[in-house]
Protein backbone atom coordinates (compact mmCIF):
# COMPACT_ATOMS: atom_id res chain seq x y z
CA UNK A 1 0.00 0.00 0.00
CA UNK A 2 1.05 3.56 -0.72
CA UNK A 3 0.19 5.95 2.11
CA UNK A 4 0.50 9.72 1.63
CA UNK A 5 -0.10 11.90 4.68
CA UNK A 6 -0.33 15.69 5.02
CA UNK A 7 1.89 16.41 2.00
CA UNK A 8 2.67 20.05 1.26
CA UNK A 9 4.92 21.75 -1.28
CA UNK A 10 5.33 25.46 -2.06
CA UNK A 11 7.73 26.60 -4.78
CA UNK A 12 10.06 29.60 -4.32
CA UNK A 13 7.78 31.77 -6.48
CA UNK A 14 4.97 31.25 -3.97
CA UNK A 15 3.00 28.65 -5.94
CA UNK A 16 1.44 26.12 -3.55
CA UNK A 17 1.73 22.99 -5.66
CA UNK A 18 0.64 20.48 -2.99
CA UNK A 19 -1.91 21.41 -0.35
CA UNK A 20 -2.27 18.89 2.51
CA UNK A 21 -2.53 15.84 0.25
CA UNK A 22 -3.79 12.64 1.87
CA UNK A 23 -4.21 9.41 -0.11
CA UNK A 24 -4.32 5.67 0.63
CA UNK A 25 -3.70 3.59 -2.50
CA UNK A 26 -3.93 -0.21 -2.57
CA UNK A 27 -2.66 -2.63 -5.21
CA UNK A 28 -4.38 -2.16 -8.55
CA UNK A 29 -5.09 0.69 -10.94
CA UNK A 30 -5.56 4.09 -9.33
CA UNK A 31 -6.55 7.12 -11.40
CA UNK A 32 -5.46 10.63 -10.49
CA UNK A 33 -7.74 12.82 -12.58
CA UNK A 34 -7.30 16.57 -12.83
CA UNK A 35 -6.79 19.49 -15.21
CA UNK A 36 -3.40 20.57 -16.48
CA UNK A 37 -1.66 22.66 -13.84
CA UNK A 38 -3.53 21.04 -10.96
CA UNK A 39 -0.32 19.74 -9.35
CA UNK A 40 -0.53 16.10 -10.47
CA UNK A 41 2.99 16.05 -11.93
CA UNK A 42 4.40 17.62 -8.76
CA UNK A 43 2.80 14.86 -6.72
CA UNK A 44 4.13 12.18 -9.10
CA UNK A 45 7.68 13.58 -8.96
CA UNK A 46 7.50 13.73 -5.17
CA UNK A 47 6.40 10.11 -4.88
CA UNK A 48 9.15 9.15 -7.34
CA UNK A 49 11.81 10.76 -5.05
CA UNK A 50 12.70 13.43 -7.63
CA UNK A 51 11.84 16.24 -5.25
CA UNK A 52 11.20 16.69 -1.55
CA UNK A 53 8.00 17.99 -0.01
CA UNK A 54 8.06 20.77 2.56
CA UNK A 55 6.14 18.60 5.02
CA UNK A 56 4.28 15.33 5.24
CA UNK A 57 5.16 11.66 4.75
CA UNK A 58 5.01 9.00 2.05
CA UNK A 59 5.23 5.30 2.93
CA UNK A 60 5.22 2.39 0.48
CA UNK A 61 5.02 -1.08 2.01
CA UNK A 62 7.14 0.00 4.96
CA UNK A 63 9.59 2.13 2.96
CA UNK A 64 9.86 5.72 4.19
CA UNK A 65 10.13 7.39 0.79
CA UNK A 66 11.85 10.57 1.98
CA UNK A 67 14.34 8.83 4.26
CA UNK A 68 14.90 5.72 2.12
CA UNK A 69 14.73 6.97 -1.48
CA UNK A 70 17.16 4.33 -2.78
CA UNK A 71 14.97 1.53 -1.41
CA UNK A 72 11.92 2.99 -3.13
CA UNK A 73 13.77 3.31 -6.45
CA UNK A 74 14.50 -0.43 -6.39
CA UNK A 75 10.79 -1.19 -6.72
CA UNK A 76 9.72 1.87 -8.75
CA UNK A 77 8.81 2.21 -12.40
CA UNK A 78 8.25 5.80 -13.53
CA UNK A 79 7.11 7.30 -16.81
CA UNK A 80 7.14 11.11 -16.54
CA UNK A 81 5.03 13.35 -18.71
CA UNK A 82 8.12 14.63 -20.51
CA UNK A 83 11.36 12.70 -20.80
CA UNK A 84 14.48 12.89 -22.92
CA UNK A 85 16.25 10.14 -24.85
CA UNK A 86 19.73 9.56 -26.22
CA UNK A 87 19.08 10.23 -29.92
CA UNK A 88 21.97 8.16 -31.30
CA UNK A 89 21.21 5.04 -29.27
CA UNK A 90 18.79 2.31 -30.34
CA UNK A 91 15.85 1.27 -28.20
CA UNK A 92 17.30 -2.21 -27.80
CA UNK A 93 20.68 -0.92 -26.61
CA UNK A 94 19.12 1.56 -24.18
CA UNK A 95 16.76 -0.97 -22.63
CA UNK A 96 19.63 -3.47 -22.35
CA UNK A 97 21.69 -0.85 -20.51
CA UNK A 98 18.86 -0.02 -18.09
CA UNK A 99 18.17 -3.70 -17.47
CA UNK A 100 21.82 -4.24 -16.55
CA UNK A 101 21.67 -1.34 -14.08
CA UNK A 102 18.48 -2.84 -12.63
CA UNK A 103 20.37 -6.03 -11.83
CA UNK A 104 19.75 -8.37 -14.79
CA UNK A 105 23.38 -9.41 -15.27
CA UNK A 106 23.11 -12.44 -17.55
CA UNK A 107 23.54 -11.41 -21.20
CA UNK A 108 21.11 -14.06 -22.44
CA UNK A 109 18.53 -13.21 -19.78
CA UNK A 110 18.77 -9.52 -20.64
CA UNK A 111 18.37 -10.19 -24.35
CA UNK A 112 15.23 -12.27 -23.81
CA UNK A 113 13.85 -9.80 -21.27
CA UNK A 114 14.37 -6.78 -23.53
CA UNK A 115 12.84 -8.60 -26.49
CA UNK A 116 9.75 -9.37 -24.40
CA UNK A 117 9.45 -5.73 -23.31
CA UNK A 118 9.74 -4.51 -26.90
CA UNK A 119 7.04 -6.92 -27.97
CA UNK A 120 4.75 -5.76 -25.16
CA UNK A 121 4.92 -2.15 -26.38
CA UNK A 122 4.91 -3.10 -30.09
CA UNK A 123 8.41 -1.82 -30.83
CA UNK A 124 10.27 -5.03 -31.55
CA UNK A 125 10.43 -4.45 -35.30
CA UNK A 126 11.94 -1.00 -34.62
CA UNK A 127 14.40 -2.17 -31.94
CA UNK A 128 17.50 -1.29 -34.03
CA UNK A 129 16.29 2.21 -34.90
CA UNK A 130 17.88 5.14 -33.04
CA UNK A 131 15.61 6.77 -30.49
CA UNK A 132 16.15 10.15 -32.13
CA UNK A 133 14.36 8.81 -35.22
CA UNK A 134 11.29 7.67 -33.30
CA UNK A 135 7.96 9.44 -33.72
CA UNK A 136 6.30 10.94 -30.64
CA UNK A 137 4.08 7.88 -30.17
CA UNK A 138 6.99 5.46 -30.54
CA UNK A 139 9.02 7.44 -28.05
CA UNK A 140 6.12 7.25 -25.60
CA UNK A 141 5.98 3.48 -26.02
CA UNK A 142 9.73 3.29 -25.38
CA UNK A 143 9.17 5.28 -22.18
CA UNK A 144 6.56 2.77 -21.11
CA UNK A 145 9.00 -0.10 -21.71
CA UNK A 146 11.77 1.46 -19.63
CA UNK A 147 9.32 2.09 -16.78
CA UNK A 148 8.52 -1.63 -16.62
CA UNK A 149 12.10 -2.90 -16.30
CA UNK A 150 12.70 -4.84 -13.11
CA UNK A 151 9.05 -5.80 -12.49
CA UNK A 152 8.38 -2.77 -10.27
CA UNK A 153 5.85 -2.94 -7.45
CA UNK A 154 5.01 0.76 -7.69
CA UNK A 155 4.40 2.09 -11.19
CA UNK A 156 3.73 5.78 -11.87
CA UNK A 157 2.65 6.87 -15.32
CA UNK A 158 2.05 10.58 -15.94
CA UNK A 159 -0.19 11.31 -18.96
CA UNK A 160 0.92 8.04 -20.58
CA UNK A 161 -1.47 7.95 -23.55
CA UNK A 162 -0.38 11.32 -24.94
CA UNK A 163 0.73 10.82 -28.54
CA UNK A 164 -0.66 7.29 -28.87
CA UNK A 165 -3.09 6.41 -31.64
CA UNK A 166 -6.33 4.58 -30.63
CA UNK A 167 -4.92 1.12 -31.32
CA UNK A 168 -1.77 1.72 -29.27
CA UNK A 169 -3.82 3.37 -26.54
CA UNK A 170 -5.93 0.23 -26.23
CA UNK A 171 -2.80 -1.93 -26.20
CA UNK A 172 -1.34 0.18 -23.41
CA UNK A 173 -4.60 0.02 -21.45
CA UNK A 174 -4.48 -3.78 -21.58
CA UNK A 175 -0.86 -3.80 -20.46
CA UNK A 176 -1.54 -1.48 -17.52
CA UNK A 177 -4.53 -3.57 -16.49
CA UNK A 178 -2.34 -6.68 -16.32
CA UNK A 179 0.32 -4.86 -14.31
CA UNK A 180 -2.27 -3.68 -11.81
CA UNK A 181 -2.87 -7.27 -10.74
CA UNK A 182 0.50 -7.40 -8.95
CA UNK A 183 1.49 -3.77 -8.34
CA UNK A 184 0.26 -0.36 -7.30
CA UNK A 185 -0.21 1.53 -10.57
CA UNK A 186 -0.91 5.25 -10.46
CA UNK A 187 -2.30 6.72 -13.65
CA UNK A 188 -2.10 10.51 -13.66
CA UNK A 189 -4.20 11.98 -16.45
CA UNK A 190 -6.69 14.61 -17.57
CA UNK A 191 -8.38 12.09 -19.91
CA UNK A 192 -11.57 10.87 -18.23
CA UNK A 193 -11.94 7.82 -20.48
CA UNK A 194 -8.57 6.45 -19.34
CA UNK A 195 -9.85 6.38 -15.75
CA UNK A 196 -13.24 4.94 -16.73
CA UNK A 197 -11.62 2.12 -18.72
CA UNK A 198 -8.91 1.17 -16.25
CA UNK A 199 -9.35 2.23 -12.66
CA UNK A 200 -11.22 0.70 -9.74
CA UNK A 201 -10.28 3.61 -7.50
CA UNK A 202 -9.55 7.23 -8.24
CA UNK A 203 -9.19 10.75 -6.91
CA UNK A 204 -10.02 14.09 -8.45
CA UNK A 205 -7.07 16.43 -7.96
CA UNK A 206 -7.28 20.21 -8.33
CA UNK A 207 -5.44 23.27 -7.00
CA UNK A 208 -2.80 21.05 -5.39
CA UNK A 209 -5.20 18.95 -3.36
CA UNK A 210 -7.52 15.97 -3.35
CA UNK A 211 -11.08 17.08 -4.02
CA UNK A 212 -12.65 13.64 -3.62
CA UNK A 213 -11.56 9.98 -3.69
CA UNK A 214 -13.64 6.90 -4.43
CA UNK A 215 -14.82 4.31 -6.94
CA UNK A 216 -15.46 5.88 -10.37
CA UNK A 217 -18.95 4.41 -10.74
CA UNK A 218 -19.99 5.32 -7.19
CA UNK A 219 -18.81 8.89 -7.71
CA UNK A 220 -20.70 9.06 -10.99
CA UNK A 221 -23.86 7.69 -9.39
CA UNK A 222 -23.74 10.38 -6.71
CA UNK A 223 -25.05 12.84 -9.31
CA UNK A 224 -27.87 10.66 -10.62
CA UNK A 225 -30.96 12.68 -11.62
CA UNK A 226 -29.12 15.95 -11.07
CA UNK A 227 -27.57 16.43 -14.52
CA UNK A 228 -29.73 18.04 -17.20
CA UNK A 229 -29.17 18.79 -20.87
CA UNK A 230 -30.68 21.30 -23.26
CA UNK A 231 -30.05 22.38 -26.82
CA UNK A 232 -29.42 26.10 -26.85
CA UNK A 233 -28.35 28.94 -29.11
CA UNK A 234 -24.68 29.90 -28.96
CA UNK A 235 -25.59 33.46 -28.05
CA UNK A 236 -27.36 32.21 -24.90
CA UNK A 237 -24.34 30.50 -23.30
CA UNK A 238 -23.51 33.42 -20.99
CA UNK A 239 -27.10 33.58 -19.71
CA UNK A 240 -27.09 29.90 -18.78
CA UNK A 241 -23.70 30.25 -17.13
CA UNK A 242 -25.10 33.07 -15.01
CA UNK A 243 -28.28 31.20 -14.03
CA UNK A 244 -27.07 27.59 -13.61
CA UNK A 245 -24.09 25.47 -12.62
CA UNK A 246 -22.92 24.77 -16.16
CA UNK A 247 -20.72 21.68 -16.36
CA UNK A 248 -20.03 21.65 -20.09
CA UNK A 249 -21.09 23.03 -23.45
CA UNK A 250 -20.59 20.96 -26.59
CA UNK A 251 -21.73 20.52 -30.16
CA UNK A 252 -23.87 17.57 -31.18
CA UNK A 253 -24.93 17.21 -34.83
CA UNK A 254 -23.96 20.84 -35.31
CA UNK A 255 -26.18 22.08 -32.46
CA UNK A 256 -24.93 23.64 -29.21
CA UNK A 257 -25.86 21.72 -26.04
CA UNK A 258 -25.36 22.54 -22.39
CA UNK A 259 -25.12 20.19 -19.38
CA UNK A 260 -26.02 21.70 -16.02
CA UNK A 261 -26.10 20.48 -12.43
CA UNK A 262 -29.29 21.14 -10.49
CA UNK A 263 -31.03 19.59 -7.47
CA UNK A 264 -34.38 20.42 -9.08
CA UNK A 265 -35.61 20.34 -12.67
CA UNK A 266 -34.47 23.52 -14.45
CA UNK A 267 -36.55 25.56 -16.90
CA UNK A 268 -38.61 24.07 -19.70
CA UNK A 269 -36.62 22.32 -22.39
CA UNK A 270 -34.12 20.62 -20.10
CA UNK A 271 -34.06 16.82 -19.89
CA UNK A 272 -32.39 14.63 -17.31
CA UNK A 273 -29.48 12.65 -18.75
CA UNK A 274 -27.54 9.57 -17.77
CA UNK A 275 -24.55 11.31 -16.26
CA UNK A 276 -20.99 10.14 -16.75
CA UNK A 277 -17.72 10.39 -14.85
CA UNK A 278 -16.95 13.40 -17.03
CA UNK A 279 -19.98 15.20 -15.58
CA UNK A 280 -18.83 14.34 -12.06
CA UNK A 281 -15.32 15.51 -12.87
CA UNK A 282 -16.51 18.88 -14.16
CA UNK A 283 -18.79 19.22 -11.15
CA UNK A 284 -16.08 18.39 -8.62
CA UNK A 285 -13.39 20.72 -9.98
CA UNK A 286 -15.89 23.59 -10.01
CA UNK A 287 -17.31 22.71 -6.59
CA UNK A 288 -14.46 21.12 -4.62
CA UNK A 289 -16.44 19.18 -2.10
CA UNK A 290 -17.70 15.64 -1.66
CA UNK A 291 -21.28 15.23 -2.92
Amino acid sequence: MLSIQNLNKTYPNGTKALNNVNLEIDKGMFGLLGPNGAGKSTLMRTIATLQIADSGTIDFNGIDVFNQPEELRKVLGYLPQDFGVYPKVSAEMMLNHIAKIKGIHSVNDRKAYVADLLNQVNLYQFRKRNLGDYSGGMRQRFGIAQALIGNPKLIIVDEPTAGLDPLERNRFHNLLSELGEDAVVILSTHIVDDVVNLCTNMAVFNDGGVVVQGHPQELTNSLNNRIFRKRIEKDDIERYQAEYTVLSTYLRSGNMNVNVFSDTHPEEGFEVVNNTLEDFYFYSINQPQTV
